[in-house]
């Protein structure tokens, strides 16, 4: 396998694995904090919003050619 092709996959995957950790962290800080329904609500749209900026400059990179 070319070393290019396993860094781009684990990267992808590193980083899946990393988010899917960072929401366990934010659902459990959450719940010990009794943050309720609401408090819950913006800590996950804060993590996504993080999570979002990552996909977008990922996608404007690719798209022009991998600056």
């Amino acid at each position: 396998m070319d070393p290019q092709v396993f860094e781009d996959w684990m990267m992808y995957i590193l980083v899946s694995g990393l988010v899917l950790f960072m929401a366990f962290i934010v659902w459990d800080l959450a719940k010990k904090s009794k943050a309720g329904r609401y408090g819950t609500l913006v800590l996950f749209f804060a993590l996504g919003l993080g999570v979002l900026g990552f996909v977008i400059k990922t996608v404007v990179i690719a798209s022009r050619g991998g600056l």
